[in-house]
Formats: structure tokens, sequence, C-alpha cells
């Protein structure tokens, strides 16, 4: 999954981005209005924290551009501003969720969870398609109960494509998804060639009732079969 973390105090910043890295979650940064605006025009985001008071704008102003955007999914507030009007206003504004600091790490992980399941997974822990059974807090996959062992990427790279099982996903969306804006100065995409062949093969020694189809030139698609 991959979060955009966006705050100025810099010390908070880097206290989330490592607690969450610490979590598997692939996690960006913005400390201003103008880096995260950028960001968040140019890439997709699972989720993001949203700091209301900005030095060049304000996170309202971020939600309200995502909003135009439609992309206000999954956005949860981290604010200092702790009045009944401010919570009111961020949650009209299309925020899923508002937490006041200073907050504990555990609870904001714990928000994110309940986000990410609710919008993505209508609530479950897991997701199941076939015979697979993907645990995305665990990062554990099963087929037929037997445990399948996956590195980071293999695991990140199947649950996004299950989380949009029967959908072509670009292969530009996948690298940013998976590997974040760190693909930008890429070359190829001969690091996701590599990542799908070696899951395609472990899912196919297990006999897994899914497979990853490709359509040339364009990404990937996950289907049962």
């Amino acid at each position: 999954m991959k979060l955009l973390v966006v705050e100025d105090e810099v010390e908070l910043l880097e206290v989330i981005r490592q607690s969450l890295e610490k979590e598997n979650y692939l996690v960006e940064t913005a400390g201003s209005y103008a880096l995260a605006l950028e960001k968040i025009v140019s890439y997709e985001y699972d989720c993001i924290l949203l700091d209301i008071m900005l030095p060049d704008g304000t996170g309202l102003d971020l939600l309200a551009e995502l909003k135009q955007m439609n992309k206000s999914d999954n956005v949860i507030i981290i604010s200092a501003k702790d009045s009944l009007e401010d919570k009111i206003k961020g949650l009209e504004m299309g925020a899923d969720d508002y937490l006041v600091k200073p907050f504990h790490i555990a609870e904001l992980n714990a928000r994110i969870k309940s986000v990410l399941r609710r919008k993505s997974l209508n609530g479950k822990n897991a997701i199941e398609h076939a015979n697979v059974k993907i645990d995305l807090d665990e990062r554990q996959v099963w087929i037929d109960g037997d445990e399948l062992v996956l590195n980071r990427k293999e695991f990140d790279i199947l649950s996004y494509l299950a989380v949009n099982k029967n959908r072509l996903v670009n292969k530009t969306a996948l690298a940013e998804q998976v590997w974040g804006d760190y693909m930008d100065g890429a070359d190829d995409y001969e690091f996701i060639y590599s990542q799908i062949k070696n899951l395609r093969k472990k899912l196919k020694e297990k006999s897994a009732g899914i497979e990853i189809q490709a359509v040339y030139g364009i990404g990937y698609k996950l289907v049962v079969v």
C-alpha cells in the first residue's frame, strides 16, 4: 500500500515515515503545499495523511483539489487544530478521518488500516480469490492453506493486482504503486518484469487458481482461472 504524508514539521514527518515503513507501507512525503499538490496530481495513493497548516497553503485547500480530481478517497487529516468546527469542516469536505496532534503512532496506524479496509476491502483484512488468500495486515499469502513465501515487492504486486482483480493495471501505475516516485529515474521496466516472472512461477508451482495475464505493451491483469 502506498501512502503520502503531508506534514511540515520535519521531526514529526520523519517519525511518521519511519513508523509506517516498519509496517511495510511504501511512504512518500511532502513538507509543503506545493510539493504535495505536485505529487497528488502526478501519482495515485492508497491513503493520504494531511496536515491542515502548511507554510504555503492549507491542507483543506489540498483536500478541495483532491475532490476536484476525484481523488478524495482515503484521506486522514492530522492536525493540531482540535475544535469541533475544524473536525466537522474537514469531514464535510471529504476526509475519511480526523486525528488530533499529538497522537500515538499506534493509533495512527490503526486509523490507516481502518480506512483502507473500509474503502478497498469492504471492511475485511484479507482478499480471497479462488484458492488464494492474501492477508494484508500480516502480509502473508496462502494457497489451499499452504503458505506461499514472497519477497516484499512480489507481495506488493500481488496484493495490488488482487485488489484490482479483472482490471487492466497499467505498468506505469503498477511501478508507481510498488516502487513510488523513485521509479521516475528508471530507464526501463525490467525491474517489474523480473518480479512478475518470479511471482508467476511461484503461483504456478503451488497450483494457484489465479494468474497474472500480460497485455503486451500496456500492463497486467489478475484473473481467476
